[in-house]
């Protein structure tokens, strides 16, 4: 089994039910773990038998722009994009934190973790 952790990814996006929050955005960090049978990348060598985390990048970069309210919605977004573009992932989990968000007091960030 492998396992490929893309960790501390930024993005500013434009996610929440305040509709101030859709307008200003804010800054929000993701982190990715995809477990998948790496065993042909690793006797070949080839980025054509491993899971591509570059590409997998690029993918949620996308799903971050498309505006939601809810966290939730991001982070099921990010996780079928993921599996319906790598057959070989087995499983996944997703965590979408939003970095100080309007509550009222001091918070560094909510997040949110899915996995499947």
């Amino acid at each position: 089994m492998g396992i490929i952790e893309l960790e501390g990814m930024e993005f500013y996006a434009y996610h929440g039910c305040f509709k101030e929050e859709q307008i200003v955005g804010n800054k929000f960090t993701i982190y990715v773990r995809m477990e998948y049978n790496a065993e042909k990348a690793v006797k070949s060598d080839s980025i054509g038998d491993a899971l591509n985390y570059q590409r997998a990048y690029e993918m949620i970069k996308e799903q971050l722009q498309i505006k939601s309210h809810l966290l939730e919605h991001v982070g099921e977004r990010i996780l079928d994009v993921l599996y319906q573009n790598f057959p070989e992932l087995e499983y996944a989990t997703v965590k979408v934190s939003k970095m100080n968000p309007p509550m009222g007091g001091q918070i560094e960030k909510v997040s949110l973790t899915l996995s499947r």
